[in-house]
């Protein structure tokens, strides 16, 4: 029989968002992406001083014997794997969700079990695709060691814990620095291709992007330009031109990863509707009716946002 014993580590629970959609609409495809994405994690994990532990259908959970390695293996791994994403579709793309927990567990042989594991695993299903979110104990230990930004999302219900656990979230796309001093008047920190790839992806638009862009821009070019060649006091050209407009701004908002699809949509059609009546103007804005309900819908959506 294997020995038991405890012991304090850093646990590491990953699963992906959507999987079951994904083996539904491609099995072999979402395979070959999820081994992909495993040997990168795996990888990334081994290079921290970490072990992963269990795999199991798209899980994974790891420990680490440092706190602030484990971190640092979490976003080095959704950097990593953001840059594989923006090469994949947008209903293709694999996107993990990361908790991480400090705490006292259970080891039998190469496993582990336990409270610290189960609220590992916990605010693992709390995270955003793509994101991470780790509990006050991993928040104390990292949060001036780790340059990456923390929104506190208040207390976590566990099951068989009777006090909330108090999780945060790793901000890693607008991450301050909190780098201690001493740390940032070092060299700085290299940075992974796949890093530097993933941010590339996120500010340049694709090339079809950019070639629908330049026809908009041409025709909206040529509408003005016919319409004050062969002026009669109407601008008639404003109202194609602002529909080409709408036309790009989907466009972008089809193809960006920055913001929020669906409450950037909202925030395009209130801009559209604008532009029509001020283009329409008699007086009145009646656009701020829909507007307001636009404003109100975009605000729910907000405060739901997980």
């Amino acid at each position: 029989m294997s020995e038991t014993r405890r012991k304090l580590t850093t646990i590491f629970c990953a699963d992906v968002q959507d999987y079951t959609r994904l083996m539904g609409a491609d099995e072999e495809g979402t395979l070959a992406a999820l081994k992909r994405c495993r040997e990168a994690m795996g990888r990334l994990i081994e290079s921290h001083g970490g072990r992963v532990i269990n795999t199991w259908g798209d899980g994974l959970i790891a420990d680490f014997p440092s706190v602030v390695e484990a971190v640092r293996a979490a976003v080095d791994t959704q950097n990593e794997l953001a840059g594989f994403n923006a090469r994949r579709p947008a209903d293709g793309r694999m996107l993990f969700r990361i908790g991480i927990n400090l705490g006292d567990v259970i080891v039998e042989g190469d496993d582990i079990y336990g409270d610290g594991v189960n609220i590992a695993a916990r605010l693992q299903t709390s995270a955003a695709a793509g994101g991470i979110v780790i509990s006050n104990t991993v928040y104390d230990h990292v949060r001036n060691k780790v340059a990456v930004g923390f929104e506190f999302l208040g207390p976590l219900m566990v099951k068989n814990v009777d006090e909330g656990v108090p999780s945060y979230a790793v901000k890693i796309g607008d991450a301050k620095d909190e780098t201690p001093s001493a740390e940032r008047s070092g060299p700085a920190r290299p940075q992974p291709a796949s890093v530097m790839a993933a941010a590339k992806a996120e500010t340049t638009p694709a090339p079809g992007g950019r070639r629908l862009y330049g026809v908009l821009g041409v025709i909206a070019a040529v509408l003005i330009g016919i319409n004050l060649l062969s002026w009669q006091g109407v601008f008639w050209a404003r109202f194609p031109v602002l529909a080409l407009a709408v036309v790009a701004a989907l466009a972008w908002n089809r193809d960006q990863t920055r913001f929020n699809r669906k409450i950037t949509l909202l925030a395009i059609l209130a801009l559209g509707l604008a532009g029509i009546n001020l283009f329409t103007w008699t007086g009145q804005f009646w656009a701020v009716w829909p507007i307001l309900g636009i404003a109100a819908t975009m605000g729910v959506r907000w405060s739901m946002r997980r």
